[in-house]
């Protein structure tokens, strides 16, 4: 089964600072049909503008990637941790049993441009933690790599991100190619277009769209320019 999602029916929401698309449920944006897939709960797509951000506000059992595309943004947390991540890196927070922090677009002139992302954790209370990793560019070029896992000793080998959950997700800068992805038809997958253009089959699917996958053996992509995509495979 293949349900698309359109960006243009995804939420929205401006705050002067702020522009943000939410896939799912999201703060003022509700929609019971869209209140997250599997344990993933949130992507949003946001916009900040220059000297400005996210003020000091807490989290409690998630997990929570920031994936760059864009532009840079720094954060400050409560366990005394500080940092700022640009395109090429991404960074995983687990709130476990409760952290806080900011995150703000400290650049003079530039906008932020961000997916942040919200996985569910399969094990609550967990100790909160931050860690930020750069991509391995060479791995997400021209194919699909993992960025992210709930593999501990995956991650460790790999130098990639841990979540936990029993969750991967892949990243792919795809240009004028066909990537094929097998697929657990146990599970879930759902594939999100972070820019660019590609086709599923008979599906196109632009900037902002995604694909909610169920019950399928493989996934086959065709990029005739280019694109940029975030695949997760997900348990049921």
């Amino acid at each position: 089964m293949l349900k698309v999602r359109r960006s243009k029916e995804r939420g929205y929401a401006h705050h002067g600072w702020l522009e943000s698309y939410h896939s799912f449920s999201f703060s003022e944006y509700y929609d019971p049909k869209f209140m997250g897939f599997g344990p993933l709960r949130v992507i949003n797509e946001d916009w900040v503008d220059p000297q400005n951000g996210f003020g000091t506000h807490g989290h409690r059992d998630m997990e929570i990637i920031t994936y760059m595309l864009d532009g840079e943004l720094s954060h400050r947390d409560s366990l005394g941790g500080g940092s700022t991540i640009k395109p090429n890196q991404i960074q995983r927070m687990s709130a476990g049993t409760g952290i806080r922090h900011s995150e703000i677009n400290a650049h003079k002139t530039d906008v932020a441009h961000l997916l942040q992302i919200w996985i569910e954790p399969a094990v609550m209370g967990v100790a909160p933690g931050y860690k930020d990793h750069d991509l391995d560019v060479a791995s997400v070029t021209g194919q699909l790599g993992l960025i992210v896992t709930g593999n501990a000793d995956e991650a460790e080998q790999h130098n990639i991100a841990h979540i936990h959950q029993d969750a991967q997700v892949y990243a792919g800068r795809l240009k004028e190619q066909v990537v094929v992805k097998a697929l657990n038809p146990a599970r879930k997958a759902y594939l999100h277009v972070a820019r660019g253009e590609l086709a599923v089959g008979e599906l196109t699917l632009g900037t902002g769209d995604a694909l909610m996958i169920e019950g399928e053996e493989e996934l086959k992509l065709t990029v005739a320019t280019q694109a940029e995509v975030l695949l997760f495979d997900l348990p049921a």
